[in-house]
């Protein structure tokens, strides 16, 4: 593409090229990935500047560099912008010809359910006979193939690039999780989305590399409802009305109250061997139907209504939104596991305090003989995250199982006494396994008629990481294994 249509719409304060006319093949903002007429933007990231890269890029042939400041190299084609992250969505929009405005796209945040509520929607939608797309924490779903990607919310140049791939393939929605860094960081920046979803809020990713404080997570969070036409809200959860006075955008609401646009009825629990789910009477203006929900407790209803709100508006009729879901299946979250005895296994991908109590919670409802946790803590993260997850077990578990998770560049032993501190603080009863495939094989070699065991930290993810190195564990083929 010429270059004077990719920078069309930016914000330049101060641009050197004097041949607006060069064909551009790829715009990179890893060094590594540059090749031949390609563009250099200097992204500014939280350990590296891309700024120190200029020289590599030149090197390799680039034709241009975005940057946010002059280079200390010599060059003659720079255009500066003043947030070459923000322009860098514009012109991956404008190279891949726009993309999202030929497709339907739902933008989904919130602190929980953000994964489960985009895998309800697709299983509607297919089950529609429509073609949808996922980009989220998992990866970007494409039918039934799964791309690995580093982020929930991908650089917003991948981002543009997979939508280009579902216009070419003939899919018509796009489904992506909007992660409160994607939105703070522009990622999801360029484009305005169709219909956008709020599930929840609570306290989640506050750190040196996240959010500096709970008002600037919520209020990134809100950035999706100024940049949708669009927008389904919980309006059960307490920053309701606050969501409201931010959004700019039409709201349509889904909970447990009767006002709601959709609500839940009644919710009754399910459980089977191998198998928790709920079940519910839905009602909106529309129409009231029944529903099944294969995965458990009230939160998952929560998703389920965030999911049917969004088909109802697209039109789908209740019989196909009803089947849509009975089908639903989300990898690490609350996924069963089968095994031979008569009693549930389940891998989730809880990793820390807020969504180990909910899960916790949740299937202590179910009334278990007894309730099983096996977890660890990630390495490199804030220490305070051990002794609330410790805290949290002990109470709510039975028996807790403590075991190494992505240890990264810490001593997993060093991760393991902290767990420990907060399951000491309540007594709660544990014991500690370091090795995670020795822990799972404890878990079953001991498990009871009736039991309910989670493998709580790991979810969709296949690898442990262990400084800085990535070795395959999925527990799903460790369990086959041990059986």
């Amino acid at each position: 593409m010429k270059l004077f249509k990719i920078l069309d719409g930016v914000d330049i304060l101060k641009n050197n090229c004097s041949n607006m006319n060069m064909e551009i093949s790829n715009i990179a903002y890893n060094s590594a990935k540059v090749s031949g007429e390609s563009m250099f933007v200097c992204l500014n990231g939280a350990n590296n500047d891309g700024h120190f890269f200029a020289k590599d890029a030149i090197n390799k042939g680039c034709v241009v560099i975005i940057a946010e400041r002059e280079l200390e190299v010599s060059f003659e084609n720079v255009v500066i912008v003043k947030n070459a992250r923000k322009e860098l969505a514009k012109m991956s929009c404008n190279f891949f010809d726009n993309p999202a405005s030929k497709l339907i796209t739902v933008g989904i945040t919130g602190t929980k359910g953000k994964t489960t509520t985009s895998y309800m929607i697709k299983s509607i939608l297919e089950q529609n006979g429509d073609k949808a797309g996922v980009i989220g924490t998992i990866g970007v779903l494409l039918h039934n193939k799964v791309i690995k990607t580093e982020n929930t919310t991908p650089e917003s140049y991948e981002i543009q690039s997979y939508l280009s791939y579902m216009v070419e393939k003939g899919y018509k929605y796009a489904v992506l999780e909007a992660s409160s860094l994607g939105l703070k960081h522009h990622r999801l920046g360029g484009f305005k989305f169709n219909y956008s979803i709020f599930t929840n809020f609570s306290k989640d990713h506050i750190g040196s590399n996240e959010h500096e404080n709970m008002e600037d997570y919520f209020n990134s969070k809100c950035l999706l409802f100024k940049n949708s036409e669009v927008g389904f809200v919980n309006n059960d959860d307490d920053k309701y009305l606050d969501i409201l006075k931010s959004s700019t955008c039409s709201i349509k609401t889904f909970g447990f109250d009767s006002s709601s646009d959709l609500c839940c009825r009644s919710d009754d629990l399910m459980v089977n061997q191998g198998y928790v789910g709920v079940e519910c009477k839905f009602k909106s203006s529309r129409c009231a139907y029944d529903l099944k929900i294969p995965v458990p407790g009230r939160f998952n209803v929560y998703n389920a209504l965030a999911a049917c709100l969004f088909c109802e508006y697209e039109g789908i009729d209740v019989g196909i939104i009803r089947e849509g879901i009975s089908k639903v299946k989300v990898k690490g979250r609350v996924e069963p596991v089968k095994v031979s005895g008569n009693y549930t296994f389940l891998i989730d991908y809880a990793h820390n305090a807020v969504s180990m109590k909910n899960i916790l919670i949740t299937l202590r409802e179910y009334n278990p003989n007894r309730l099983i946790v096996l977890f660890g803590a990630g390495g490199n993260r804030p220490r305070d995250r051990r002794f609330e997850m410790g805290e949290v077990a002990g109470k709510l578990a039975d028996l807790s199982v403590i075991t190494e998770d992505n240890s990264r560049f810490e001593n997993t032993a060093d991760i393991i006494k902290d767990i420990e501190v907060g399951m000491q603080k309540v007594n709660g009863k544990y014991t500690v396994i370091p090795n995670r495939k020795k822990a799972i094989k404890y878990c079953i070699e001991n498990a009871k008629d009736g039991d309910i065991i989670v493998l709580a930290g790991k979810g969709h993810e296949t690898y442990q990481e262990i400084n800085g190195v990535k070795y395959n564990f999925d527990e799903r083929e460790i369990i086959n294994n041990i059986l």
